[in-house]
């Protein structure tokens, strides 16, 4: 599922009509080995436009992509509604 997902990203990346692409919780798969970094990094460094950009998120990104980004954040998790007792929901966390 995570290659049918990059291969779709990767279509929309080099489509010249967007902008902006956001890939939400990629480094996960990078993480977990579902995609292959060097891949992702040599996409991104070789066929994405110019004056496209893409944001890529997820904890522990890998420092290949750290190495090739514009921007990093890293966030500090101050409160989280797991910690209420709610579940994770549909749609929302998977």
């Amino acid at each position: 599922m995570a290659e049918k997902a990059w291969s779709k990203a990767k279509e929309l990346i080099t489509d010249t009509n967007n902008t902006m692409v956001l890939l939400d919780e990629i480094n996960i798969a990078l993480r977990y080995k579902y995609l292959d970094v060097n891949e992702v990094v040599r996409f991104l460094t070789n066929q994405k436009p110019e004056n496209t950009h893409v944001v890529l998120t997820g904890r522990n990104a890998p420092d290949e992509l750290l190495n090739i980004s514009d921007l990093a954040t890293e966030m500090v998790l101050l409160k989280h509604p797991f910690r209420s007792g709610i579940k994770a929901q549909k749609g929302v966390e998977y």
